[in-house]
């Protein structure tokens, strides 16, 4: 049942502490799952699912275990979203993501400057689907920017580790740093909409 304008306006956002350190440890746990399946099941993996669908297992996995880590952050009050309606809302913010990488990459022949370039597509297309889901589409910038500086960090700093020590402890590493960051930067993000839709819904609320 959705709430009235006035009981929305006086819900109250998850802290920026609390949705830094939820999304980022509980979206580093599901990226350590989804690494470790790579790091000691990925021949097995592509043996039995192909390349697609592998990957496609893969996507899943982190929808529906990152979802299942930032539920949490959402606000109950906010209907539209709360409960399993998050978790399509995340499958379309991580899936146009992964699509806005993977496509940036490989347009560009997989160079360092692919990775750099997927990462802002992937983290541009990310930051849209989360404002327009909660209707604050005026305030994309910010979440954008924090995602883009989240995800490049978890991601260029997971890869060195990965080259450094190699096997799977390499991709472990990989994993848990991703994951951290990421996970961080969604936490903000998701702070970061919240707040704002909870604003407009106060003002749309107050007496003129």
């Amino acid at each position: 049942m959705e709430l009235s304008d006035s009981e929305a306006a006086t819900a109250t956002v998850p802290t920026p502490g609390r949705s830094l350190f939820v999304g980022a440890v509980g979206f580093c746990l599901a990226s350590l799952v989804v690494f470790a399946t790579v790091a000691f099941a990925e021949r097995w993996m592509y043996a039995r699912l192909g390349l697609a669908g592998a990957y496609a297992a893969w996507t899943v996995l982190f929808i529906l275990l990152g979802g299942a880590a930032l539920r949490p952050l959402v606000l109950v009050q906010e209907a539209k979203w709360a409960g399993w309606r998050f978790f399509v809302l995340f499958a379309l913010a991580f899936f146009v993501y992964a699509a806005g990488w993977i496509g940036a990459y490989f347009s560009l022949r997989g160079t360092a400057l692919g990775e750099w370039a997927g990462s802002l597509v992937g983290s541009v297309l990310m930051g849209l689907v989360f404002a327009a889901g909660f209707g604050v589409l005026r305030v994309a910038v910010p979440p954008i920017i924090v995602l883009f500086i989240a995800n490049s960090i978890g991601y260029f700093c997971g890869s060195w580790l990965n080259g450094t020590f190699g096997g799977k402890a390499g991709m472990l590493l990989w994993g848990g740093v991703y994951g951290l960051c990421l996970g961080a930067g969604l936490g903000a993000t998701l702070f970061l909409v919240q707040t704002a839709k909870t604003r407009t819904t106060a003002r749309s609320a107050s007496p003129h």
